[in-house]
């Protein structure tokens, strides 16, 4: 009871706290519009608030009640509440340097402010600089070269439509759209169980990036796929959006976790699609916006009777499902007679034991787990069906365990309980030993967000504190009141409840005055290091106002016109004069606009974590191009101490996938990645930090991984450069910067590697040191391994300088 309360009292007093939130399973082997259709037509009537419960809040919450009740203005006149209207393309002097009509929009305040924008950058810087803004990985020298001796009028325009035209443009955007799905492997908290399936949801990313699926498609898949195309799988898998929630399997309140994954969801939702802090309502009205309670449980009751299906059998085999079946199938050979031993001993006491394993969880799961199927309702439905995924052969044999293990507390105690459990027990251990013949990754199934196939949902409630205990006035989906006045148009179907089919519209649709302006402004805020609007999942009160409104405006209208494409808006700003100028630093600007905030000097910007493992990857030649598939695991340091929380993969080829596909378990971050401020999984991550700390550099200098590379890297330089020493330092920085070496460069790193060959034969000399030679040499080239050390050490050296993780 104390742990009970102690939960409830931090969970009202945590507003934005991700959740425990769980997924379930069903035996899903029809089509989505089929399943449960024999009691889509049952009528249920929602339960209404406990007796007990509703005197609590009539006595105890009056004043809540009536502040979550209170109607509010029925529309805001918050700026990012106004229609997106298409503005006035202004007037500027230097007309030669608008490229792009955005161009006018961001010269306009500069000419007003007294200021010019920078000259253009060189090609060289550009197309390294664009390179990694689109694909998320450096240029090759080749790429580098072809651009900059392209004389053709049309160069630009060519380079922009390659770099969108590659697969690598989806792994890079899906990144960054995985961010904000709070995206992960793993479930996270104690167990942090592995969710075989959703790597499925991030190559539908990968895939809507590059096929450049129109946005609002987008929206409407991943809100709403299985109610819109049932029969479509790719429109399931897009539901993986709302399935990305962590989860605790071992928690014994299910209606909590019922509640904690809308909560997730509906929080997800309004930050990432609208811009809205709606978290903030769930335990009191919003205290800078005209969101309330009300509306906070309004939105969240789309989501009420939604549930996780992590069985659906995959459509198509590949050579993904087809490995996973021999390798499952050797596993399950090998381990038959174990298992049905087990079975056996199970099935003597299996009525105790699923009796005692449901007696184990909270009174209010314990109503509807404990109930007739034949009364079950909406919310009933919902717990049983997440209890039947997280009960398996293990949670029956806890029986055997508790019940033997009390020593003869426990009423069941009896000698031959004792043996059985002593005999199951032996039985696991046997069977831990075929572990190795288990598939590692892989799968043959999806998870998606469905309904069940049934169009009636629980009730919904204003909750006391977001006391989900503590039930004010029941609500209907509603869309927030300061936002719109325009009421959700629902259309239940045989199998499910049409609520979030009009949620999805409204979000989509062009008139919505949130949308368009919260997608373009993240994507201004990738090129440009800063959102038009700095806040970029805060388009309320508390956020930042826009710099650049008409700018804002123009680019979210003109994304709309052109039919919600992706690629169109990201082909706008590279093209415009506004991304190619220079980074240069000018004095005038810094007086002027000290945080240029005007963009008269393109802002310089720190690359991410998974540019900078991935650019290193490229560079050393090591770099795999495979794209999709289930996740990898790449080497750790040994002391991680994560056990088989982080088994390497074997194929060293997974081991130089891009970062993107790197296993995202929550407990146990890849630490190269880490290091350099990778999103946080546990929910969605709306801007990467950006630190400067020694361990940075440490992780760089003294990661055997990353020296592997350097090693590489030098056998690739000598392998292109030649012998010449002074044309390997050139090839090196063509390669790292995209750019030759200049001549005070070489020479300092000329006197580096004289001395630091000096140092090396001494050590040497002692017999206490170990060369590093490069990798990866062709032919039969001889080489003084002494002076080749050295070498490998001025390239690890120059590879870990500022200039390779920032882009200009």
């Amino acid at each position: 009871m104390k742990n009970k309360l102690y939960l409830a009292v931090m969970w009202g007093l945590t507003g934005a706290m991700a959740g425990e939130v769980g997924a379930a399973v069903d035996l899903f082997n029809s089509p989505v519009g089929v399943i449960g259709t024999q009691a889509a037509a049952a009528e249920i009537k929602a339960p209404q608030a406990a007796p007990a419960q509703a005197a609590s809040a009539a006595t105890d919450n009056k004043a809540a009640a009536a502040e979550a009740s209170a109607p509010q203005a029925a529309k805001s006149k918050l700026w990012s509440y106004q229609p997106v209207k298409a503005p006035t393309q202004p007037t500027v002097n230097n007309k030669n340097w608008v490229r792009t009509p955005l161009d006018a929009f961001v010269l306009a305040p500069l000419e007003a402010k007294g200021l010019t924008p920078s000259a253009d950058t060189d090609r060289a810087a550009f197309v390294r600089r664009a390179t990694l803004d689109a694909w998320g990985v450096i240029p090759t020298p080749e790429d580098v070269a072809s651009f900059v001796g392209d004389t053709a009028p049309d160069a630009y325009e060519k380079l922009a439509d390659r770099l969108l035209a590659s697969p690598k443009y989806g792994e890079r955007q899906a990144r960054r759209w995985l961010d904000l799905a709070r995206y992960a492997d793993s479930t996270g908290f104690q167990n942090d169980e592995t969710r075989p399936n959703l790597w499925r949801y991030r190559d539908y990313v990968i895939n809507a990036f590059n096929q450049d699926k129109p946005y609002s498609r987008f929206i409407q898949e991943q809100l709403a796929g299985d109610e819109l195309w049932p029969d479509n799988q790719e429109a399931l898998i897009a539901t993986g959006y709302m399935a990305n929630f962590p989860d605790n399997h071992n928690s014994r309140d299910l209606v909590q976790r019922k509640y904690q994954i809308t909560t997730d969801i509906t929080d997800t939702v309004g930050k990432v699609f609208l811009g809205q802090t709606v978290e903030c309502a769930r335990c009191h009205n919003h205290k800078f916006d005209k969101i309330s309670q009300k509306d906070y449980f309004s939105l969240q009751a789309f989501f009420a009777n939604l549930s996780a299906v992590d069985n659906i059998p995959a459509a198509k085999k590949g050579e993904v499902e087809r490995k996973y079946d021999v390798t499952l199938a050797k596993w399950e050979d090998a381990t038959k007679e174990i298992r049905g031993k087990q079975k056996a001993i199970i099935d003597t006491v299996r009525e105790q034991a699923e009796k005692h394993h449901k007696e184990r969880y909270l009174t209010d799961s314990r109503e509807a787990i404990f109930k007739p199927k034949s009364q079950w309702n909406a919310q009933d439905r919902w717990v049983n069906h997440r209890l039947g995924y997280i009960t398996d052969e293990r949670s029956l044999a806890a029986y055997l365990r508790d019940t033997a293990e009390s020593k003869g507390a426990d009423k069941n105690y009896t000698k031959e309980i004792a043996d059985k459990w002593t005999e199951y027990d032996k039985l696991s251990e046997e069977l831990k030993k075929f572990n190795d013949l288990k598939p590692k990754s892989g799968s043959t199934e999806i998870s998606a967000m469905t309904e069940l196939g049934y169009p009636d949902a629980p009730p919904s409630y204003v909750f006391f504190g977001g006391d989900h205990e503590r039930p004010l006035e029941q609500v209907q989906p509603a869309f927030p009141e300061a936002i719109t006045d325009e009421k959700p148009d629902i259309k239940p179907t045989a199998f499910s409840s049409g609520r979030r089919t009009a949620l999805a519209n409204w979000i989509a649709s062009s008139n919505n005055p949130l949308t368009a302006r919260v997608f373009v402004n993240r994507v201004w805020e990738q090129y440009f290091g800063h959102g038009i609007v700095e806040t970029v999942s805060d388009f309320g009160k508390a956020g930042q106002k826009p710099t650049n409104p008409e700018l804002l405006d123009y680019l979210a209208d003109n994304f709309i016109k052109q039919g919600w494409s992706v690629k169109k808006l990201h082909r706008d700003i590279l093209l415009s004069s506004a991304y190619r100028q220079s980074s240069a630093y000018r004095e005038d600007v810094s007086k002027a606009d000290p945080d240029n905030k005007l963009l008269a000097v393109f802002p310089r910007k720190r690359l991410e974590a998974e540019q900078i493992r991935d650019s290193l990857l490229v560079a050393s030649g090591k770099l795999e191009d495979k794209i999709g598939g289930p996740s990898v695991f790449p080497p750790v340091p040994a002391n991680l101490g994560a056990g088989n929380q982080w088994e390497v993969s074997k194929d060293v080829h997974d081991q130089n996938r891009r970062s993107l596909y790197i296993f995202t378990r929550r407990s146990v971050p890849y630490p190269l990645l880490e290091s350099f401020n990778m999103a946080s999984a546990q929910e969605a991550h709306s801007k990467r930090e950006v630190t400067t700390s020694p361990l940075q550099s440490l992780t760089l200098f003294n990661s055997d991984v990353v020296f592997g590379w350097s090693q590489a890297l030098a056998g690739r330089v000598i392998n292109e450069a030649g012998n010449d020493e002074a044309a390997q330092l050139d090839r090196l920085y063509q390669i790292l910067f995209s750019r030759a070496a200049t001549g005070s460069e070489k020479e300092t790193l000329q006197k580096f590697l004289n001395n630091h060959e000096k140092v090396v034969r001494e050590k040497t000399a002692e017999g206490k040191f170990a060369v590093s030679i490069p990798t990866g040499l062709k032919g039969d080239q001889k080489l003084d391994p002494i002076r080749a050390a050295a070498f490998v050490d001025l390239v690890h050296t120059v590879a870990n300088s500022n200039e390779f993780i920032y882009r200009f």
